[in-house]
């Protein structure tokens, strides 16, 4: 019996088994990161998933099918997610200081494609810019340079 409960306190305070986790890769970053923007203001837009999904196909390269799965992959992931430390840390690490500031913009696209800036969305964006250290003026100018793109 004493050996019964060893095992259990084992495993249950074992280290998680590495081949169940998932390893979050760049691309799912950049789509967790995206679709926390998305859902924000609790209101997803059509538009805001074609905005999201021409973002993922044009920035990595991706078919379709591809799009649609990593979309559901990162759907799935920032549902669990307790923070974003994970994603931003991994793009902090590999992406250069213009891709953070370009995926900074690729979030304003997306709150702005419902031709709404929703209070919520501005706030996210404005943590997860500070999260990839993105200073405030890059922040700024890229809202405006998307303003502008916009008409």
């Amino acid at each position: 019996m004493l050996d019964t409960v060893q095992q259990f306190f084992r495993q249950a305070f074992a280290e998680p088994d590495a081949s169940r986790q998932r390893e979050v890769t760049p691309e799912l970053a950049v789509a967790a990161l995206l679709s926390e923007v998305l859902r924000a203001d609790y209101n997803v837009d059509d538009r805001e998933i074609a905005v999201l999904r021409d973002v993922l196909s044009r920035q990595f390269s991706l078919s379709p099918e591809a799009v649609e799965r990593l979309m559901a992959e990162a759907r799935g992931e920032v549902e669990q997610a307790v923070d974003h430390f994970q994603y931003v840390s991994l793009l902090n690490e590999h992406y250069t200081y213009a891709q953070r500031v370009e995926l900074v913009a690729a979030m304003w696209r997306l709150a702005y494609a419902d031709d709404e800036l929703a209070a919520l969305e501005e706030h996210r964006i404005r943590r997860l810019a500070d999260l990839l250290y993105v200073t405030h003026s890059d922040f700024i100018r890229t809202k405006l340079d998307v303003q502008t793109e916009r008409g």
